[in-house]
């Protein structure tokens, strides 16, 4: 029997934007040399494997290159083939136990909405190389469990960045944040993402960076809830809400194509 696979399009209603990842259902548990293989092979940002287990799902999230702890697009796109395929009811909260803990999603008014960690930031000093590779001024640079977060003075800083991805890559962290207040109607801020030691050199829209830009721009801007636009060439859009140490993310996703691996 082949393994069913997925592609979906996540934080968008439109195929061919947003964030691709691959979602694969395991019949059975797989070694996760199996697993990076298999990512490697999809060539996305990541490639989500669940395993249904007693109260929920097992999940792991693979790039080309390496497993990583937290991962937005590929569990929003997870949650859209549970409900999409019946595996689920809409009205049933999908639960997907990972490296970071209970992650839950839920169908609300159109939207998928995940409750996620939130993984706030501290002021620190660039590190040597950070803002040569980024041929950025920073406004402000912190740090937090996985990312450096970057702020720039401008939307057209953060769109017209064309960063040295080898200078970043030597970067000991999983990718950098960039962001800045949005001006663009209707967004409150706007970022971009780049993780090339992690095998993605910009990832198009990051529902886990948005698990630092939450709570940043929650001091920030003294409020709670925010729209953001990721500005990626196919860029993506999030609803934020910062609730204590969780935060929760709201967004669209469409499948692209669906088949089977067959080894």
């Amino acid at each position: 029997m082949g393994v069913p696979i997925y592609q979906v399009d996540a934080f968008t209603e439109k195929p061919f934007s947003g964030n691709p990842a691959a979602v694969c259902l395991l019949p059975q548990a797989r070694e996760a040399p199996w697993m990076q293989a298999v990512a490697k092979e999809m060539n996305l940002s990541e490639t989500a494997f669940l395993l249904k287990q007693e109260d929920g799902y097992n999940l792991r999230w693979f790039t080309p290159a390496v497993e990583v702890d937290l991962c937005g697009h590929a569990t929003l796109a997870s949650a859209h083939i549970l409900w999409e395929t019946g595996i689920l009811r809409r009205e049933e909260q999908a639960r997907f136990h990972t490296r970071s803990g209970l992650l839950t999603a839920s169908s609300k008014g159109g939207e998928i909405e995940l409750n996620f960690p939130a993984k706030t930031e501290e002021p620190a000093e660039a590190p040597a190389g950070l803002l040569e590779a980024l041929k950025v001024k920073a406004k402000y640079i912190g740090k937090s469990k996985f990312d450096y977060l970057v702020q720039v003075d401008s939307e057209e800083a953060v769109r017209g960045l064309k960063p040295d991805f080898a200078g970043l890559k030597s970067i000991p962290v999983r990718g950098v944040i960039v962001t800045s207040r949005a001006v663009s109607p209707g967004y409150d801020f706007i970022s971009r993402f780049f993780a090339p030691a992690a095998g993605v050199n910009e990832d198009p829209v990051t529902g886990s960076a948005h698990c630092t830009l939450g709570p940043f721009w929650s001091q920030q801007l003294g409020k709670k809830e925010f729209l953001a636009y990721q500005a990626s060439e196919r860029g993506g859009i999030l609803r934020v809400r910062v609730a204590g140490d969780r935060v929760h993310l709201g967004g669209k996703a469409v499948t692209v194509f669906r088949g089977e691996l067959i080894v």
